[in-house]
């Protein structure tokens, strides 16, 4: 475990611009550094890096973050391998502190079990490359298949010659643990001989490049012989988790935003060799929600190539709804029978696989429409089922837009109403939510854990959506809309005042250490202090929770630089940070540089906190005076209403208050208030 003190210093020695430049290519512009960014495919840059804040923020697809958070999406690295990086990158000597026996056991098992593979793969290569059998065997195999030698090597491919325990014994022999090998598979669970014989090996590699499992081919043709094995589960080997190729393929994924989904081993490496790097496979599995989820980390567009005939269909079909309901935009491609994506490389090569795939990939409403509807031909009953079956999948989608779009296109192919397939779609969406509404009650503490289900398609007779008073104030919700009024409750409705309490929240992350000249105080405890009885009264839950915990980290002595919230440990707070620190202007530097025309009536914008932190405070007190304002007026009509003189007096003279001190925020603001 790395000293809370050592962390800290990796990070100030660390510079966000230094870690960029290792994988993107950056230039300069104005006091920002722009390139391409490398989570996305564009042409038009949209990265920005920002040396001063030590931040970088893509304006195209919305990923930002720190240094740390940089490496862990970039090279899909945790929390402590990203130091550990910053600390080799920066000469950075650590000095780990002890862990719990708990957190070491855990670690050390996991260490364990990579150097046992690691073993493992240098065992089977060297069966490879250094023996008679394997050369003559599995390298003429390997060869006979189109594989060159750096291909081999590079995708840790192997040989299990025929013999009872020979790594057993070579493992023995070396001091490996017998309850290790028998825990990752390369022996069997009695201990007296090796899994793999007489098979081709397959390296299966963690996103981070560790060797976390193994795949063998059998090389005899007996039928009774399964063709292929694995290595079992383990801590560090979760099948649905894995995707193979994903190691070699994820910087190509990035790069040409689209991943390549095959079946099949040899399948990603020839197309590899091929140049198309960016090709994972599922390994014979069906497609898994895990598996879909490594995808969606890096890059939502996915297109799934599977054999032609009816077993490679149904493999495409399967892994379908489960590509829908991560939001990934799907296209499917069937190669032509007899062919899979090996053979089809090796005989028609990469630039053509390509074209094919291209020209023949289709969305996955028209693939399943045309596939489909041939089986239906004369029967209605067969159609009926088609268009639900259809309409489905496209409920699966959580985009909105997205499904609205893909209905119309159903409606169109199948020549059903419009309308019809929004009622279907919006039937089987609130069956979806009732059900995990009812999964929830019966499991309340996993109720958080429960994804939200899609929102609602709205079309045909549902002209509004059932919570229409949401999306207009008050006034208009009851003068336009007077049905929505009564089913609305005032919770639901989008307060103004967020955007004020958002503004005290940007002074908090910005500035919240800056010195007051004037006062000798932070800018977190001016804020602070000024609003302390407002703390509890928040009606944006995250600005509120964010405005209590500095208030709270104020109390105890302790300080929250951008540093603090950019790695927060909760992910919304993390990426508010970011949100308001990459800001995508900035002052240009031309207009002192060039034009000798610098700012007279005030300073530089970063160093103007103190005027924005009264503007901000002063804007902030007059919603919420105006708030108090609105209420005490209800009370003053309650009271009138009911004859309470006395109380209607009394509140009278309080809103008199009120609004004398609204009056005075607002002339500071110069803000226009209408009387009332």
């Amino acid at each position: 475990m790395i000293p809370p003190k050592q962390v800290q210093e990796i990070l100030d020695a660390t510079r966000i611009e230094d870690v960029v430049e290792d994988f993107v290519t950056l230039k300069r512009r104005g006091v920002n550094l722009i390139g391409l960014c490398p989570f996305h495919g564009e042409r038009t840059p949209s990265f920005n890096v920002n040396p001063a804040r030590n931040i970088f923020k893509c304006f195209g697809c919305g990923k930002a973050g720190d240094a740390i958070t940089f490496l862990k999406e970039h090279e899909n690295l945790t929390y402590p391998e990203a130091l550990r990086w910053l600390a080799r990158k920066y000469n950075i000597e650590i000095q780990e502190i002890e862990r719990s026996p708990e957190q070491m056991a855990e670690a050390q098992l996991a260490d364990s079990l990579y150097i046992v593979n690691d073993f493992g793969l240098q065992h089977f290569q060297k069966q490879l490359f250094d023996t008679d059998e394997g050369k003559s065997v599995a390298l003429a195999y390997f060869r006979k298949r189109g594989l060159r030698e750096e291909i081999i090597r590079a995708f840790g491919l192997g040989y299990a010659p025929d013999e009872r325990d020979l790594l057993l014994r070579q493992a023995k022999s070396q001091g490996y643990s017998l309850d290790l090998l028998k825990k990752v598979g390369l022996c069997s669970q009695d201990g007296s001989r090796d899994f793999f014989r007489a098979r081709v090996m397959f390296t299966i590699h963690n996103m981070s490049g560790k060797v976390a499992a193994f795949a063998g081919r059998t090389m005899s043709s007996e039928k009774t012989i399964p063709k292929y094995i694995n290595s079992p589960e383990t801590e560090i080997y979760v099948k649905n988790k894995i995707l193979y190729g994903a190691f070699q393929a994820k910087k190509a994924i990035r790069q040409l935003d689209e991943c390549l989904l095959v079946e099949g081993y040899m399948d990603v490496i020839s197309l590899y060799q091929a140049g198309i790097e960016n090709v994972v496979a599922s390994s014979g599995t069906s497609l898994t929600e895990g598996q879909l989820q490594l995808i969606r980390r890096n890059t939502s567009n996915l297109k799934i190539l599977y054999d032609g005939d009816p077993a490679g269909i149904k493999a495409a079909l399967r892994g379908l709804d489960l590509a829908l309901e991560q939001d990934l935009n799907v296209k499917i491609c069937l190669l032509p029978d007899g062919h899979d994506p090996d053979s089809y490389v090796q005989e028609f090569g990469g630039e053509a696989f390509t074209k094919y795939t291209t020209e023949n990939a289709k969305d996955f409403i028209f693939f399943k429409t045309d596939l489909l509807l041939e089986e239906t031909k004369g029967d209605p009953i067969k159609r009926a089922g088609l268009v639900k079956d259809i309409v489905g999948s496209i409920a699966k989608i959580p985009d909105t837009i997205k499904r609205s779009v893909y209905l119309r296109e159903c409606s169109t192919l199948l020549e059903v109403p419009e309308q019809a397939l929004y009622s279907e779609a919006n039937k089987l969406i609130t069956n979806t939510l009732k059900k995990k509404e009812e999964k929830a009650a019966r499991q309340p503490s996993a109720a958080s854990d429960v994804p939200p289900a899609a929102p609602p398609m709205w079309g045909g007779d549902e002209f509004f959506p059932p919570d229409i008073g949401a999306y207009f104030p008050p006034s208009e919700a009851g003068e336009g809309f007077p049905e929505f009024e009564s089913q609305q409750k005032p919770a639901e409705r989008k307060s103004g005042e967020e955007y004020q309490e958002r503004d005290i929240v940007r002074l908090l992350i910005l500035y919240g250490m800056q010195i007051l000249p004037e006062e000798n105080i932070t800018v977190g405890e001016y804020v602070l202090s000024d609003i302390e009885e407002s703390l509890g009264d928040f009606d944006n839950a995250l600005y509120g929770k964010i405005a209590k915990e500095c208030h709270a980290l104020l109390v105890e002595g302790k300080v929250f630089d951008q540093h603090y919230f950019i790695q927060h440990e909760s992910g919304e707070v993390a990426n508010l940070a970011i949100d308001l620190l990459a800001e995508p202007w900035e002052f240009s530097p031309n207009w002192e540089a060039m034009w000798n025309y610098p700012l007279q009536n005030q300073p530089m914008p970063e160093r103007n906190f103190t005027l924005d932190m009264r503007q901000s405070l002063d804007r902030f007190k007059l919603r919420k005076v105006q708030k108090m304002c609105a209420l005490n007026l209800a009370r003053v009509q309650t009271a009138s209403k009911s004859g309470d003189h006395e109380a209607m007096m009394r509140f009278m003279k309080i809103q008199q208050k009120l609004n004398e001190t609204r009056n005075e925020i607002a002339l500071r603001t110069g803000t226009v208030v209408l009387a009332k």
